[in-house]
C-alpha cells in the first residue's frame, strides 16, 4: 500500500522532472523516490541500488526536502558534490515549490585561516614560522589579497591552485585548530562561518570522510541533522575505517616542530622533534609493506617510547606559556597544544595496538607511514549512525550483503534495486576472451596485448582500457602503442581531468588506466565504444586490513570479503561503457575465469548489466564496425 508521503513524493517528482530538458518517464526514479519517502516516514534505513541513468540524486532529494528533515548528503567524489551544489539543488530550489537552503561543508583545511593570514602579515612575521619559509612569497601575497575579499575562503574558489607549501602556510587542519572560542579570529573564521551556514540549511552536502569523522567523534563535526543520505555507499566501510584510525609519519613531527619553533625557548626541544621524525622514518623503513601482527616490533616500541617522552617535554614547555601572550603567541600556542596532544594520543596508541585494530607500514622507504585502523566498524556505525537517524544508502552498484557488512540489522532496513532505464540488451555486448590463458600463466600478458591490438583496431580507437596494476598497464602501453595507428594515452601522461578531457575530445584516442579510473569517469557518446578489463579485480591478498577481515571470516572469507568487492569493482568498471540512452558499445573482459570459474562466475555475471554475451571475437568486431561506422 502506497503511503501518503510516497504519493506526495511521486507527484512532486513528476512536476520537477517535467521541467528537465528532454524529460522522460523513469519508472526506477519514481520507485526510488517513493521508497525513500516511505523509509523517512517510517524511520527505517533503506539500501537502494540505482543503475546509471536512474536520476538517483533527484530521486532522493525530492522526498528528503518534502519531509522537512534536516538532511546530510555524503558523497565519495568531488564530481558528485559539484553536481549536487551547482546543478541538482539549484534546480530544485527553482522548481520544487518548497523553499529551502543548502550548504556545502568541507574539512577545516579547505578554508583559509584568517589568524594565519594575520600572523604572516606583520613585519618580520614570515621568519617566525617554518611553514611560511617554504611558501612562495608571490603566492602568499596573492592569497592574502584574495582572502581579504573572499566571502567563503574556500580553496575551491581560487582561480589557480596554490602550491601545497603555500596553502599549508595559510590554513590549519582540524588537529591543529584550537576552535573559535580560543582563537583571536574565531568570530570571523571562514570555517566557522561555513559551519554556521550549514547549521541553518535544510540540506548539507559533505564528503564521506567528513561524515566518517562525525560518526567517529560522536557527532562533533556536523550540525544537528535528522536524515543521512550516503551516495556511493559502497565506499562507506573503507572510508569510516580510515577516519576511525590514524597515521604516524615524519611529516607530523616536522609540522609540530615548525609550529613550536617560534614560541618555545628551548631550541633543543624543537631539534628533538625533528630528529623524532627522522627516527620514526628510519625505524619504519625496516618494516615497509608489512603488517605488524601482535605486539609491535621491539625497535618500533623503543623509538615510540623515546618519541613519547619528547612529546611530553613539548607539552611541559607549552604549558608555561601564558594563554594571553601577545604578538599572536597565544594563538600559536593553542594550535601547538592541539597538534602535540593528538600526536601524544596516537603515539601511545601505536605502542599498544589492541586486537580490534590492524597496524601496517606503507609508502616509500624514504617516507614510510605507520597506519592503524579498526578491523570492524559496525559498532561505530551503529552507535554513530544507525541507532540515531534513518539513513539512505545508494549507489549504481552495491555488493550483496552490504547492510550486514555495515552492521544494519535485518529488521531495521529494506533493500531495493530499481534497475536502469538503459537498453543494455540491445545497446551493449559483453565479451569474455575465453581463448586466452589463465592470468597466472606467463603467456597471459602477450596474449592480452595481441587481443587489445585486435579490439582497438576494430573500434578505431574509442577505447578505455582498464588494468588492475600499473605493471600491467605499462607493459600493455609499450606493446600496443607501437602496433596500432590510433593515439593511445596513458594514465601517467597528464593529470586526470586533462586526460579525460583529451580522451573525450578525440574519437580516435584510447586511454589506458588503472584502478582510479574504474569509477567516477563519465564519457558518453561514440568516443567511448569499447571498455577492456585485463583481469578480474580481486583485492590483493596481502592488503593488511582485508587480510585481517579474512582471518575473522575464516572459511567464509572468499564469499564474504573477496567476492563482494570483486563483483562491485567489476560492475563499476563495466559501468563506464553505457552512460546515456543512445550509447552503444562492447565490454571486453580478457580474464577467461569470468566464463570458466564455476564456483563464482554467476555471482560476478549477475552483478553486471544484462548485456548480450559472447565468446566470439568475430562477433565483437562486427558489432564494433556497425556502431562506429
Amino acid at each position: 500500500m502506497t503511503t501518503t508521503a510516497a504519493r506526495r513524493a511521486a507527484g512532486a517528482l513528476q512536476r520537477v522532472t517535467a521541467e528537465l530538458r528532454g524529460a522522460e518517464d523513469r519508472p526506477g526514479q519514481q520507485q526510488m523516490a517513493e521508497a525513500v519517502a516511505d523509509a523517512i516516514d517510517r524511520k527505517r534505513h533503506l539500501v537502494v541500488q540505482a543503475g546509471t541513468g536512474t536520476g538517483k540524486t533527484i530521486a532522493y532529494l525530492v522526498p528528503a526536502l518534502l519531509s522537512g528533515r534536516r538532511t546530510v548528503v555524503a558523497t565519495a567524489t568531488k564530481a558528485l558534490q559539484d553536481q549536487l551544489a551547482t546543478k541538482d539543488l539549484p534546480f530544485l530550489q527553482e522548481h520544487l515549490g518548497e523553499p529551502f537552503d543548502f550548504a556545502v561543508l568541507k574539512g577545516r583545511s579547505n578554508y583559509v585561516c584568517r589568524q594565519r593570514i594575520d600572523e604572516l602579515s606583520g613585519a618580520g612575521q614570515l621568519a617566525l614560522d617554518g611553514l611560511a619559509e617554504r611558501a612562495s612569497p608571490a603566492e602568499l601575497a596573492t592569497l592574502k589579497l584574495w582572502a581579504a575579499t573572499s566571502e567563503t575562503g574556500d580553496r575551491a574558489e581560487l582561480p589557480a591552485e596554490p602550491s601545497p607549501a603555500t596553502w599549508a602556510a595559510i590554513s590549519v587542519s582540524a588537529q591543529e585548530c584550537p576552535g573559535a572560542r580560543r582563537c583571536p579570529m574565531g568570530d570571523t573564521c571562514f570555517a566557522e562561518a561555513a559551519r554556521r551556514k550549514a547549521g541553518d540549511a535544510e540540506v548539507v552536502v559533505v564528503n564521506l570522510h567528513l561524515l566518517g569523522l562525525d560518526v567517529a567523534t560522536d557527532g562533533a563535526i556536523l550540525p544537528e541533522h535528522d536524515l543521512v543520505i550516503v551516495d556511493e555507499a559502497h565506499q562507506l566501510e573503507d572510508i569510516v575505517s580510515d577516519t576511525c584510525g590514524f597515521e604516524l609519519s615524519a611529516g607530523r613531527f616536522q609540522n609540530l616542530a615548525r609550529s613550536v619553533r617560534s614560541i618555545l625557548e628551548d631550541p633543543a626541544v624543537v631539534d628533538d622533534l625533528e630528529t623524532s621524525g627522522s627516527l620514526l622514518s628510519a625505524t619504519l623503513a625496516e618494516h615497509v609493506d608489512r603488517r605488524l601482527r601482535g605486539a609491535p616490533p621491539a625497535d618500533l616500541v623503543d623509538a615510540l617510547t623515546l618519541i613519547r617522552a619528547r612529546l611530553d617535554r613539548v607539552a611541559d614547555g607549552l604549558r608555561v606559556i601564558p594563554d594571553d601572550a601577545g604578538d599572536d603567541v597565544g594563538a600559536r600556542k593553542s594550535r601547538a597544544v592541539q597538534l602535540n596532544g593528538h600526536l601524544q594520543v596516537d603515539v601511545a596508541a601505536a605502542i599498544s595496538v589492541p586486537e580490534s585494530m590492524v597496524a601496517w607500514v606503507e609508502g616509500p622507504s624514504g617516507n614510510p607511514r605507520l597506519r592503524v585502523a579498526p578491523i570492524d566498524v559496525t559498532d561505530v556505525l551503529r552507535q554513530g549512525l544507525w541507532d540515531r537517524r534513518p539513513t539512505v544508502l545508494t549507489s549504481a552498484t552495491l555488493p550483496d550483503g552490504l547492510a550486514d557488512q555495515l552492521g544494519i540489522a535485518a529488521e531495521d532496513h529494506d533493500r531495493i534495486d530499481v534497475g536502469s532505464p538503459f537498453d543494455y540488451e540491445h545497446h551493449g555486448l559483453l565479451y569474455c576472451a575465453t581463448h586466452l590463458p589463465d592470468p597466472r600463466q606467463p603467456t597471459f600478458d602477450p596474449a592480452v596485448h595481441d587481443e587489445l591490438v585486435a579490439l582497438i583496431s576494430a573500434a578505431g580507437g574509442r577505447t578505455l582500457s582498464l588494468f588492475t596494476s600499473y605493471r600491467a598497464m605499462d607493459a600493455a602501453l609499450e606493446a600496443v602503442r607501437a602496433r596500432i595507428d590510433t593515439p593511445v594515452l596513458g594514465q601517467r601522461d597528464l593529470p586526470k581531468p586533462a586526460l579525460v578531457e583529451q580522451f573525450s575530445a578525440d574519437e580516435a584516442t584510447s586511454l589506458f588506466a588503472t584502478m582510479g579510473f574504474w569509477q567516477g569517469i563519465d564519457v558518453p557518446g561514440r568516443t567511448l565504444s569499447l571498455v577492456t578489463i585485463d583481469r578480474l579485480p580481486f583485492p590483493r591478498p596481502d592488503e593488511p586490513l582485508l587480510q585481517a577481515r579474512r582471518e575473522r571470516a575464516k572459511a567464509d572469507a572468499f564469499r564474504l570479503i573477496d567476492l563482494p568487492r570483486t563483483s562491485m569493482m567489476l560492475a563499476q568498471g563495466v559501468g563506464r561503457l553505457i552512460r546515456s540512452a543512445s550509447d552503444r558499445g562492447v565490454v571486453a573482459v580478457l580474464d577467461p575465469r569470468l566464463a570458466k570459474a564455476r564456483s563464482y562466475r554467476w555471482v560476478l555475471l549477475d552483478a553486471l548489466p544484462p548485456f548480450r554475451r559472447t565468446k566470439d571475437r568475430a562477433e565483437v568486431e562486427a558489432f564494433l564496425a556497425e556502431i562506429t561506422a
